[in-house]
């Protein structure tokens, strides 16, 4: 069957191959063994590439399928999923299937209403996400100025952005000490004020922080006060006291005293709290205290230990910690009970024991650091190279990190190395001075090293017992919550002379300048107020003046005293000017402000503040704080300047004139009781100014007869012929302020005397025996309406041509305003067309061309218009005493005949007289115009 197999598949293949070559379209491929595999080999490539995504599909399924995923339900659940924007029914509803339409929009409502509230939640979620956000910025903002102020720009360090949680106390709010602390500023500067000794603020602070229920702050205030306990080298500057050689002493000797004083306590907690384990006995000291606590700390043989032990503990750890207490006494007590096994260093120990400045002499150093250098370098006793370093100042190199593991302790041993005078004798590897510790610790190591962050009292602490006391304001400072503590640190420092302050107020908060040794830094303590100070000096600026009082001193680059310049900008911003720098009695007397506790000179500050106010453009309170400094001349020059604009203004309650008025008549009434008076200039525009306020409050409720007696009463304006000259002279003597309000009284004026016409017009004659006298009463006012006339182009022509460089836009202003006024007086009564009338249109005409031209055309045209008013006036004249006869006869063309051809003459003769008679021509029909 084998073979009839391959014999029928052998038949298939040549049948095949026959009905292959029968097709002739198809071409014929002969290819061998080898191109046949490299086709299939480029086949199989191509089917990988292909399956690439497949297998990476199966490499991920093995993936999830080994954490213990089941990705074939989770292929059905996604695939199960649909991707349906809107809620439609899952079953189409018939027109006719009327429950069916109920039901789907029922869940329509439902679904609607879910999908509503969703979108509520995400847009409420996306809010408060938003708020979130801009609040931690403010926060990040903060920090960021925060980290400027201190750092510099050259010096960005943004790892403070760590929230100090450990540093603040468990029981009590952080405002607590700023009240307290508050509290000692406001008993030190009453003591200085009421002249009694000066406290020191120092055991103020420390004094308060004792009362706190929170031992890092007791701790730097304790730190603080035995760091400033020394005495100060006389010096002409800060500068020098505090980089002498003297003063750098004292301050590693209190520095060394703190950390003795706080282990030795450390030691009593650590003793006192394991009594059993301690097993404290014996005569009491500094002795039985480290054996005790080294049966806590060391309660085992330890493997390399030198030299023995006493009572149970090494002899190089006993004498250790006797130092590391500071009682030298104790360490040498135990050097004498083991005295032959120390070899020379008893003889050491006594030498540096009773120097003054725990040094040894230089021959017994060089013996004691080579011995070191031969036998100790290397030994295993860390303590007994510890002590070695200690009492020899060599290797400074080693920081001994089993026994110092704290930085305490580290900084406790640096301290001891320091050296002050250089012999010469000393390798630069075991001489270590206090700029070069000051560097390590400040910029080598520096805030990331110690976690500042996270322990901002123990790297405050770490600079501030090396001496850097500005570094370590300005890094307290920029941690929000302890920015109080930095300031009355600050102030403690200032008042002991012992801050080196900043030069320039412009400079940053922390500051090298010019000229400087290597690691002093400056503080800019002007700024550091000033910024503490801003975030309450508007809601309590009391405390802020008891800030700003220890600037008495200082003085900014323009030589102007601080705390009057503070004083001035706080009173400005707070506006608190009754409370701070008192207030003006009804019957003059001045009730006492805050500043007078301060300031023995209050004139001079109040004065001060009166100019800062004006300047800023409150001339309001500036009047007020003049009047309390009794300056009466600025008082009513600045009443001027306010009164001016308003008086011509219709009152109303509540409204500036009101109010201005009110104060205005206060300060003339105390003025005139106390027999007060400024410059005669001013003096008298400030009661003229008051009199034409007067004049327009009766003028706009329409008593004209009481208005008309009191412009009469001031003489302000000419009422006869004879009075024009004299008016006119008297207006150069006016002020400003009086001057811009002229023109509002001469049109007040004028309708006064208009509306007095109009009722002399309509009233009848007396008695029989006096039929003229309302006819001479209303030629007397028409009379005076030409006077007004008159002077008002005077005053214009005064202010064109004799002060050019004065400016003219309130004529225009004042020109404008009267011809609106002039258009609603000419719907007035009707039927009166008498020459008053006509004149009234006339003005009303002429405003309209005066408000563009009128100060050009005086300006450049005042001499024809002078040569053309005596013709003009004479023809008026005339018609006035024709007018007087004819008015009864009813002929009043004649008057109109008299007048008008006196006027044409007067015109024609000027167009002779003048040769460009085209180019003068608008002039001409202006001038009629005004006539």
């Amino acid at each position: 069957m084998d073979a009839e197999g391959f014999g029928e598949l052998l038949q298939q293949a040549e049948q095949l191959a026959a009905e292959t070559e029968a097709v002739s379209e198809l071409p014929h491929v002969e290819r061998n063994l080898q191109e046949i595999q490299q086709a299939g080999e480029r086949l199989r490539s191509r089917t990988l590439t292909r399956t690439s995504q497949d297998a990476a599909d199966v490499k991920a399924s093995i993936l999830l399928g080994s954490r213990g995923l089941d990705i074939f339900h989770i292929s059905q659940r996604l695939e199960s999923l649909s991707a349906a924007t809107t809620f439609e029914p899952l079953e189409p509803v018939k027109d006719t299937d009327i429950q069916g339409f109920l039901k789907n929009e029922r869940d329509n409502a439902l679904l609607s209403a879910i999908e509503e509230s969703r979108r509520r939640t995400f847009l409420l979620a996306e809010e408060y996400h938003r708020e979130s956000m801009l609040v931690q910025w403010e926060q990040v903002k903060q920090r960021v100025l925060h980290t400027l102020l201190g750092a510099g720009e050259d010096a960005l360090d943004f790892s403070q952005d760590v929230e100090v949680q450990d540093a603040l106390p468990k029981g009590d709010h952080p405002r607590k000490f700023i009240f307290t602390e508050k509290e000692s500023i406001y008993i030190f500067n009453e003591k200085i004020v009421n002249g009694h000794i000066q406290p020191n603020l120092g055991d103020l602070c420390a004094s308060v922080a004792e009362s706190l229920d929170d031992k890092n702050v007791s701790d730097m205030w304790l730190m603080v006060k035995q760091m400033t306990d020394v005495l100060l080298v006389p010096a002409k500057d800060t500068l020098k006291s505090r980089t002498s050689v003297e003063m750098q002493m004292a301050f590693v000797r209190q520095a060394l005293g703190f950390l003795e004083n706080s282990y030795k306590n450390y030691t009593m907690v650590t003793v006192f709290g394991n009594l059993h384990q301690a097993q404290l006995g014996g005569v009491p000291g500094t002795y039985q205290l480290v054996r005790s606590f080294l049966n806590i700390k060391l309660p085992g043989p330890l493997p390399g230990m030198q030299d023995g032990e006493i009572e149970g503990h090494p002899v190089w750890a006993v004498i250790y910690y006797c130092l590391r207490c500071g009682d030298l006494n104790a360490a040498m007590q135990v050097v004498n009970k083991v005295q032959h096994q120390l070899g020379d260093f008893k003889t050491w120990f006594q030498e540096y024991m009773n120097s003054p400045d725990r040094r040894l002499s230089p021959a017994s150093e060089n013996k004691l650091r080579l011995h070191y250098r031969r036998v100790l370098r290397n030994s295993a006793d860390p303590y007994k190279r510890a002590v070695y370093c200690l009492i020899g100042k060599c290797d400074i190199s080693d920081n001994h990190g089993e026994v110092a593991d704290k930085t305490e302790d580290y900084l406790w041993l640096k301290l001891n190395q320091v050296c002050f005078d250089d012999d010469g004798s000393s390798s630069p590897q075991d001489r270590l001075t206090l700029p070069q510790l000051q560097k390590q610790l400040l910029e080598d190591y520096g805030e990331s090293h110690f976690s500042a962050s996270q322990q901002p009292f123990l790297y405050f602490q770490v600079l501030f017992l090396t001496a850097q006391f500005e570094a370590a304001v300005a890094f307290l400072f920029r941690v929000e919550r302890l920015r109080s503590h930095a300031v009355h640190v600050a102030l403690v420092l200032y008042e002991l002379r012992l801050l080196l302050k900043s030069s320039g107020q412009s400079a940053q908060l922390l500051s090298q300048e010019p000229g400087d040794p290597p690691m002093v830094r400056r503080l800019n303590f002007i700024r550091l107020l000033m910024l503490y100070t801003r975030k309450f000096e508007s809601t309590d600026p009391r405390e802020a003046l008891q800030y700003f009082y220890f600037l008495r001193n200082e003085k900014d680059s323009q030589g102007e005293n601080m705390f009057m310049r503070c004083v001035s900008e706080l009173v400005i911003e707070s506006r608190e000017f009754d409370m701070l720098l008192g207030r003006l009695e009804k019957d003059g007397s001045r009730k006492p402000g805050v500043i007078d506790k301060f300031a023995g000179d209050t004139r001079a500050i109040i004065s001060k503040v009166a100019l800062e106010a004006e300047n800023k453009g409150l001339f309001e309170e500036a009047v007020k704080l003049y009047e309390l400094a009794k300056n009466p001349d600025k008082v009513l020059e600045l009443m001027n300047r306010l009164l001016s604009p308003v008086i011509a203004q219709v009152s109303a309650p509540q409204s500036n004139k009101e109010r201005l008025k009110n104060t205005a008549v206060a300060i003339a009434e105390r003025y005139r009781s106390q027999g007060l008076a400024g410059e005669k200039s001013v003096d008298s525009t400030f009661y003229l100014l008051l009199d034409l306020m007067t004049f327009f409050d009766e003028y706009h409720v329409g008593h004209v007869d009481r208005a008309y007696d009191v412009m009469e009463r001031l003489k302000l304006l000419p009422l006869s012929q004879d009075s024009v000259e004299e008016r006119v002279a008297a207006f150069r003597n006016f002020s400003d302020e009086v001057r811009h309000n002229l023109s509002e009284v001469l049109l007040a004026t004028m309708n006064i005397l208009f509306t007095q016409y109009k009722r002399l017009k309509g009233a009848p004659a007396g008695t029989p025996g006096r039929p003229q006298r309302t006819i001479e009463d209303r030629d007397m006012v028409s009379n005076q309406l030409y006077y007004y006339y008159y002077y008002y182009y005077c005053y214009c022509y005064y202010y064109s041509t004799a002060q050019p460089g004065k400016s003219t836009h309130h004529l225009r202003w004042y020109d404008s305003l009267q011809h609106g006024r002039g258009h609603k007086r000419e719907t007035g009564a009707d039927g009166i067309t008498d020459e008053l009338r006509l004149r009234q249109h006339a003005t009303a005409r002429a405003h309209t061309h005066t408000h563009t031209h009128t100060v050009s055309f005086w300006r450049h045209n005042h001499t024809h218009i002078f040569i053309c008013l005596p013709f003009c006036c004479i023809g008026y004249n005339i018609h006035q005493r024709v007018n007087r006869y004819i008015f009864m006869s009813h002929l009043y063309f004649v008057g109109l005949f008299c007048f008008v051809p006196i006027c044409c003459f007067t015109f024609v003769s000027l167009m002779i007289w003048n040769k460009k008679v085209y180019f003068k021509l608008p002039f001409y029909l202006k001038a009629l115009t005004f006539i």
